[in-house]
């Protein structure tokens, strides 16, 4: 696919949920050690979540611990307990629309800021009659990688 207009760069975030995040946390950031570097809510996206940091500079990977808001609410962000990988991407714009040209499902909201700041979208863990392509149950978040990671200035 020589035509493809973007690059994945490398893994940005793994994200894992669970009805309550205070285990999580007890695990990555007691036991294992990782500083705790943020925090995000957000009642639109159902989601109460601690952002980790493992390694640093261009080897950094967040590891967000969350818990849904609403249990009973969708989305729920801790079914299944891997809930997403974040992947950079050089340009979020080109990837998006080149990948919904050949039929990959996005989730609702289309390209938005993440909670780390950076521009974000999500690729749907299942495909559908119009868009068939998913990530066979894993949802998949495609992020704007900065320029220091090789991402585009113009690609958010």
């Amino acid at each position: 696919m020589q035509d493809r207009p973007f690059r994945i760069l490398g893994l940005q975030q793994i994200a894992i949920g669970a009805p309550d995040k205070s285990p999580l946390r007890h695990l990555w950031g007691e036991l294992f050690g990782l500083p705790t570097v943020g925090s995000f809510r957000s009642e639109q996206e159902n989601v109460d979540e601690d952002i980790l940091e493992l390694g640093s500079g261009n080897a950094r990977v967040e590891i967000d611990l969350m818990q849904p808001i609403d249990p009973d609410r969708s989305p729920k962000v801790h079914v299944p307990p891997l809930n997403h990988i974040g992947l950079w991407v050089d340009d979020l714009q080109a990837a998006h629309a080149w990948l919904s040209q050949r039929g990959v499902r996005f989730t609702p909201g289309g390209i938005r800021r993440g909670a780390s700041g950076f521009p974000v979208c999500f690729i749907h863990p299942r495909g559908n009659e119009s868009s068939p392509l998913g990530g066979e149950g894993v949802l998949i978040e495609l992020v704007q990688a900065p320029a220091e990671l090789g991402g585009r200035p113009d690609g958010s």
